[in-house]
């Protein structure tokens, strides 16, 4: 998340103080990205360096308001403009917890998937009820509408983000599992299959007791055995 380019973003609607840009930066998108004051002004400052913002003043209570430049506009319009890179994707805890697991002595991995799954569900169950909250604040005009559409894209974006993630997990699941049978049809070869010694110059020599060929019961005993 550009915390930089969301604040400049606040910035171009007028002139805001630390306190002040972190209430809306929260409000616009549903406190999912929460913000203390500190990053707000350790970020002002960066920005002030780089000649994207600058002071402004002060407000009747003597907060010191920043003003967005026109270098910063320009930043701000070009962000806006520039697809979000995804050569470089952050990094996933699920993903790199499931990798981990993989072949992880005393681990159940599918126990993991099983425990991700349903904190998985449970989630996207609380961002389909802030997204139909969402809905009808902006249905009734209770309040600000411009905040609530805003709120509704994050939350939006959060439901999607669930179910994929669920059916990755999903997936992973199924995919472990083929795996599985796969290695054990390799570790299990099928057993040997019963010679004919039938084919004698003399002919078959019944056993008297069970009427088995004598030469081939103790194979077929044996291929019971490998087979139990």
């Amino acid at each position: 998340m550009s915390i930089r380019h969301g604040l400049l973003a606040l910035l171009e609607r007028g002139p805001r103080y630390g306190s002040q840009l972190r209430t809306e930066f929260e409000s616009r998108t549903g406190s999912t990205w929460p913000l203390n004051v500190g990053q707000v002004y350790t970020t002002l400052a960066r920005l002030e360096r780089d000649g994207l913002v600058a002071p402004d003043g002060e407000d009747a209570a003597g907060h010191t308001l920043y003003a967005i430049t026109d270098s910063g506009r320009a930043e701000l319009h070009q962000w806006y403009e520039r697809p979000v890179d995804r050569t470089n994707p952050p990094r996933d805890e699920l993903a790199i917890k499931l990798a981990m697991a993989v072949g992880a002595p005393g681990v159940d991995i599918r126990a993991v998937i099983q425990a991700q799954r349903h904190a998985t569900i449970r989630a996207m169950q609380d961002y389909t009820r802030l997204k139909a909250q969402a809905l009808a604040a902006i249905e009734s005009g209770q309040s600000s509408e411009r905040d609530d559409v805003a709120w509704l894209l994050v939350v939006e974006q959060l439901i999607f983000q669930t179910e994929a993630e669920a059916r990755w997990l999903d997936h992973s699941e199924s995919r472990l599992v083929r795996l599985a049978l796969q290695a054990g049809r390799r570790a299990d070869p099928a057993p040997p299959q019963a010679t004919d010694t039938t084919a004698t110059g003399t002919g078959t020599r019944a056993d008297a007791g069970t009427g088995t060929d004598a030469g081939t019961a103790p194979q077929l005993r044996a291929a019971r055995t490998h087979r139990s």
